[in-house]
């Protein structure tokens, strides 16, 4: 079987503190919604960072559909960190084409019909934008490649109630056939119901690794009040 994701004694360590330790994971390919779960200092952003090439392990081995992380993930993982990018002395449309010429697999096409639809204007400049139109945006350039595997760290973090709805739907119904989505969030009972696989972190190590669905049957509780009963120390 063919995994997507694979870590092997993956560790990180800043300093004296272990921000992953010895993690161990597989996540096969064919599509889905993980679940990356666990408390603030978990080690979630780190491990997210190291799959998407951002920082380097102290020890252990990431991949990403079978090859060691580098240019070649980098060509089919589509990241949106909880701290997004963009250029503020462009335009949209110019944001669409660096997008364009960075990305081979940038549809761009596809930006374009998302852009109308939320009635974005490709003239307007970027740091005229609302925050709120902002995080539409970077979410629509990420979604608009067509990569294997998109990553989302809390992406409905900051985003009032009304909008997680909407947010969530984009991603879901945008991203690219078969691919899947690796997305770290804290707001789990509003999400849970997309998860197809599960990781709970905790201090840089997995506590629970498995398929949602079989979690749940396993601990005959929802994946919500399990990690509430793994964290109740915490929260």
């Amino acid at each position: 079987m063919e995994h997507l994701i694979s870590c092997k004694g993956l560790t990180k360590t800043y300093g004296k503190t272990q921000a992953l330790q010895d993690v161990n994971l597989e996540i096969p390919a064919g599509g889905g919604i993980v679940g990356l779960l666990g408390p603030n200092g978990s080690g979630k952003t780190t491990l997210i960072k190291i799959l998407t090439g951002l920082l380097q392990p102290t020890a252990g081995q990431a991949r990403v559909c079978g090859c060691e992380i580098g240019v070649e993930t980098k060509a089919v993982v589509s990241y949106l960190s909880d701290f997004y990018s963009l250029n503020e002395g462009y335009t949209v449309r110019e944001e669409l084409d660096y997008y364009s010429d960075f990305f081979t697999d940038f549809d761009r096409l596809k930006a374009e019909t998302m852009l109308r639809d939320l009635g974005i204007a490709s003239t307007s400049k970027v740091k005229t934008l609302s925050k709120g139109t902002k995080e539409k945006l970077a979410l629509i350039l990420t979604l608009s490649r067509n990569a294997r595997l998109y990553i989302f760290d809390e992406p409905i973090a900051g985003v009032d109630p009304a909008a997680r709805e909407y947010v969530l739907e984009t991603i879901l119904s945008n991203r690219s056939e078969n691919s899947t989505i690796l997305l770290s969030t804290h707001l789990i009972s509003e999400i849970e119901q997309y998860f197809d696989h599960v990781i709970f972190l905790r201090q840089g190590r997995v506590v629970l690794d498995g398929p949602a669905q079989k979690v749940r049957e396993e601990h005959g509780k929802s994946i919500d009040a399990l990690f509430r009963e793994v964290f109740k120390w915490i929260y």
